[in-house]
């Protein structure tokens, strides 16, 4: 069970911080914004205390042994150094070993991991031993593709950049035709 987000102490810190910048956090636009920062922080971190793992317990006896992809999973998470956003696309792919997991099953742990402050590549890095782990699979690929708001909106401000991450488990480290496969089934047709 999830710990409770305190969200008094939210609205709290959210208005020091307006009056730390130098504005009113009395006027009227910004009267509820503590309030809404803090229904909206309860929102985006609703992965912390959650079990990632929890969607991929539900799986079925299956024969099938090929790749299984899906890809493009829209996801949206907050950078831990600045807290800011960063969005993109996951693609997730695993090579099952007797037992698959149901297809929005994939899509639920994305959204699970990204819900928590982070780093792309331990978001990367956690998906794709978790899918190993809790499927058996013979082997695991994972590609994060995002957009980093701290690099588009501050800092270096270059907008148009992704950063791309990848995690090979098992076949698809050890084997460069699986991973090979697994390329050409995400950008083959880009």
């Amino acid at each position: 069970m999830p710990e409770a987000v305190d969200q008094k102490r939210i609205r709290a810190a959210v208005r020091e911080i307006l009056l730390a910048v130098g504005e009113n956090p009395d006027r009227e636009g910004l009267k509820e914004t503590p309030d809404r920062i803090a229904r909206m922080y309860t929102e985006i971190f609703s992965g912390l205390g959650n079990d990632a793992g929890t969607p991929l317990r539900k799986t079925f006896t299956e024969k099938y042994d090929e790749m299984v992809l899906v890809r493009d999973i829209s996801f949206e998470s907050f950078c831990e150094h600045h807290l800011l956003p960063f969005y993109g696309k996951a693609h997730v792919a695993y090579l099952p070993n007797g037992k698959i997991a149901g297809l929005s099953k994939l899509a639920r742990v994305v959204e699970i991991l990204s819900r928590r402050p982070q780093l792309q590549e331990r978001m990367t890095e956690d998906l794709a031993d978790l899918i190993m782990k809790q499927l058996g699979a013979q082997g695991v690929g994972v590609i994060l593709e995002a957009t980093h708001t701290c690099m588009t909106i501050r800092g270096i401000r270059k907008p148009g950049s992704l950063c791309t991450t990848s995690a090979m488990r098992g076949a698809f480290a050890e084997n460069a035709a699986t991973r090979a496969e697994l390329m050409a089934l995400i950008y083959g047709g880009r």
